[in-house]
């Protein structure tokens, strides 16, 4: 049979995760140009004035999780729901949000020092509430997906199959701490972690046969699927629904305020949800901008 390489389908896939092409239907994909919110004079006041005075909101992100945060077809410019909503915060916050590329696990240690927050679709639980202010914004699952047809006829028993994560994720952690030690009691083969630094390669690791299933946010697997023009597919249904967070350091209760009032304005006037509605991820939508709810 034909054999693609690895190397193609990443650039292949990598282009197609990337950009902003219309799917199947015709329709154009959001292409994250949304104007910013206005400024919130008394809001804005709440910022540190070492924030202020540089006139950026520094927000750290992993750019390959699309439709969250990932880059367009320049591949420089980030576009997401999670960069649109950072930079309707800015606006209400009267600054402008400078969304800069970071590995996924190195945001959390740099924040409040390389970034005034970290908007990058982290799940909240205890274990980063221990670390930091948590503002919580989104609701997502967790979703296994396999390739076009499941052609290894992956079910719901994934002991001793390769699955495809980004590393630092949520489900890189379930895998190791929950997934593997389940099997393991049961006398079963413990899954192989495939872990990758980028979420664009886990789904090339799937495509290419080098993982059975790939473990991510519901919202991820769902672009996935379509940006690849359903060359993969979910299995079964989304699971561990949990809420996501607005990273801000732990000591600085002005920003954390300030992130928090402005993202709940945003939800008060509909600019939140006309945001998720862009992106037809409104399903995850939250109706309160809770801080450090229980993870």
């Amino acid at each position: 049979m034909r054999k693609v390489s690895l190397l193609a389908l990443s650039t292949a896939l990598v282009l197609t995760l990337a950009g902003c092409s219309g799917g199947d239907d015709g329709s154009a994909s959001p292409t994250g140009s949304a104007a910013p919110s206005a400024k919130d004079e008394a809001i804005a006041a709440l910022v540190p004035e070492g924030i202020a005075g540089t006139g950026k909101l520094v927000v750290g992100a992993e750019l390959t999780y699309a439709p969250a945060e990932f880059l367009a077809d320049d591949g420089t410019t980030p576009v997401g729901y999670d960069v649109d909503l950072a930079k309707a915060i800015a606006g209400v916050l009267g600054l402008t949000a400078d969304v800069q590329a970071s590995a996924f696990d190195a945001i959390i240690p740099a924040i409040g020092t390389k970034y005034d927050v970290g908007i990058s679709s982290f799940t909240i639980n205890p274990e980063r509430l221990g670390q930091v202010n948590m503002i919580s914004y989104f609701n997502a699952g967790s979703a296994f997906a396999v390739a076009q047809g499941n052609p290894k006829s992956v079910g719901t028993d994934v002991c001793g199959l390769v699955i495809g994560v980004q590393t630092g994720t949520v489900q890189d952690t379930d895998l190791a701490d929950k997934i593997t030690p389940d099997c393991t009691a049961a006398g079963k083969p413990a899954p192989t972690a495939l872990q990758y630094d980028q979420q664009s390669d886990v789904t090339t690791a799937l495509l290419g046969g080098k993982a059975d299933l790939m473990y991510a946010d519901s919202p991820i697997v769902a672009y996935a699927i379509e940006q690849t023009g359903g060359k993969i597919e979910q299995l079964g249904e989304p699971f561990d629904t949990a809420a996501q967070g607005i990273v801000v350091a732990k000591d600085d209760a002005a920003l954390t305020e300030a992130v928090q009032k402005a993202l709940q304005k945003l939800i008060d006037d509909g600019t939140y949800n006309e945001i998720l509605t862009q992106w037809r991820v409104e399903s995850g939508g939250v109706t309160s901008a809770e801080l450090n709810p229980a993870g």
